[in-house]
């Protein structure tokens, strides 16, 4: 069970696309695993989920060689137009990703509470520098024995001013957190002079 990286991804999907021209680009080393979990759920038509399989460490893909991204991103565009956001989604736990600013504009980084409450503590360009950390599966903090409080304290000292988000994606619109922050930096970008 991972920390809900493509759970994260659909429930933004649920929650964006009737505002937003969408797409997703997920990434995988040998399948399309991610992307299928996504047209299975039919969060968004299948001609605007695409799957990249990178053939080695995600992580290489969105940061050393983003080129397959980037034909992704590109194919998206010209199959159905103009979009207002596209998702690109990494597969895999480590630490040290980061995505190439040449791919995206702002990075979100989710970890679990189940991976222990000591992951915002350890820090990692992951969880210090995105542009907005989850913590993610908040619900299962009392039996998993992590202190959420604690890691709130730990993500600050890591991250002063970037923002951190604390989510469950059992509760109804658990969500909310991160599509406020997706709408208020599209907000912020569109009234940005050109």
């Amino acid at each position: 069970m991972g920390s809900g990286k493509t759970a994260t991804v659909a429930a933004l999907c649920r929650a964006l696309r009737d505002q937003l021209s969408l797409a997703v680009v997920t990434n995988d080393i040998y399948t399309r695993e991610d992307a299928e979990f996504l047209l299975r759920n039919a969060v968004l038509p299948p001609e605007r989920i695409t799957a990249v399989e990178t053939g080695a460490c995600p992580h290489t893909a969105i940061r050393d060689d983003i080129s397959a991204n980037l034909e992704a991103v590109e194919e998206l565009e010209e199959a159905v137009g103009p979009l207002d956001l596209i998702l690109v989604e990494s597969g895999g736990d480590n630490l040290t990703a980061t995505f190439s600013k040449g791919l995206v504009d702002a990075q979100v980084f989710v970890i679990d509470v189940a991976g222990g409450d000591d992951i915002p503590r350890k820090g990692g360009p992951g969880v210090t520098t995105a542009d907005l950390l989850v913590v993610n599966k908040t619900d299962l903090a009392p039996y998993v024995g992590s202190d959420l409080a604690r890691m709130a304290r730990d993500a600050e000292a890591q991250r002063g001013e970037l923002p951190v988000a604390f989510t469950s994606l059992v509760a109804e619109d658990g969500v909310r957190p991160i599509a406020d922050w997706v709408r208020a930096r599209l907000a912020a970008w569109t009234a940005a002079p050109a």
